[in-house]
Formats: C-alpha cells, structure tokens, sequence
C-alpha cells in the first residue's frame, strides 16, 4: 500500500504572486477595450515573436492576455451569455468602492448581480458581471474579512482527514509575502 504525505510536508513554493490571466477571446480588439474602458487596463507591449493576433494588457499588478480566436463558439462557449452566477469561474479583484463599480456598469448599460457575505460581523460586497467573451468578473471589497488560516482556528474545518494544516505555516507564509510587499512600498 502507497502512503501519501499530508499537505503540509511540502515546502512553499517561491511564488510572488499572480502574474497574469490568459483568456480566449472572439475579438481582441472588443476585449481589450472591455478591460480598458471598464476595468481601467492599459494596453502594454507584448513580444513580437508571437504570430496569432493578441494583445496584453497590465494594471493593478496584473496582467490580462487575450488570444484571438475567431472561432471560438467551436469551443462550446457563451453565445448567448449564461444568468450571472456567482457560483460559477470567475476573475475577481478586489475594488474598494463597489457602489463606484455599480455605476458605471450602469452608466454603460451592463448587466450585473450583487451578492453579499457576512461573517461575523465583517460585510463584503460583490459585483458579478460577463465580459464580451462571457468570462465572469467579480469586483469586490474581499478585503474587509480577514484571511485567518485554517490551522489557527479553534474548529475543525470541514475537510478530508487527509488534508490537515501545519500550525504555523500558513502564518509563516503569509508574514513573508507581507515581507515581501513591505519591501516592495519602501523602494
């Protein structure tokens, strides 16, 4: 019989942060300027190796690559774009004036859902709308509920017994990144 390590054994990986999101788009140019009108992304230079059409775009520490694919209803897509799910994939980022959001997708006649979770007495609220290509965005304000690691609550989380967190790495984890972005604002 095969033993399986936990979870925990592994070391962290020396990643930074999200780099970027690729996204399959029918037209590069309706997307990009999706992501700059709506989002406030800039068009950025991309390499001149690349030979599909594409474009790329940065803001907020992160960047958005559309691939051109024309065809892309082939790919069992939304062409008539699904009910708003917040349930379903999405890109979210965080925002710190939702109302602002809400706005301006009405000021351009878009269509969104609002959600809203609590948690002891933290509120956050979430704005739900498709891009041209039917990919879901969330903007929310996610920071106003603490992120605490499972391994320093006092339940027991609702997990496979397999998968148990090491007190202490998490917090160990988190206090680097926090390092790492400190370091980051004082340059």
């Amino acid at each position: 019989m095969m033993e399986i390590e936990e979870v925990s054994n592994y070391e962290a990986l020396p990643l930074l942060s999200l780099n970027h999101v690729s996204l399959l788009c029918r037209s590069v140019s309706e997307s990009a300027r999706f992501y700059e009108e709506v989002l406030g992304f800039v068009h950025i230079k991309r390499p001149s190796s690349f030979k599909f059409n594409g474009a790329w775009l940065y803001n907020y520490g992160i960047g958005i690559h559309l691939i051109e694919n024309p065809s892309i209803d082939d790919f069992d897509t939304i062409v008539e774009p699904r009910p708003i799910n917040p349930k379903d994939n999405h890109i979210s980022f965080q925002c710190i004036d939702v109302g602002l959001v809400k706005g301006r997708l009405e000021g351009m006649g878009m269509k969104y859902v609002t959600a809203v979770v609590e948690d002891e007495g933290n509120r956050v609220d979430q704005v739900f709308f498709h891009d041209p290509d039917g990919y879901m965005i969330e903007l929310c304000n996610c920071e106003n509920i603490p992120i605490i690691p499972l391994a320093s609550c006092s339940f027991k989380p609702r997990l496979s017994n397999s998968i148990k967190a090491k007190c202490g790495f998490m917090e160990n984890a988190m206090m680097e990144s926090l390092s790492m972005e400190m370091l980051n604002i004082s340059f």
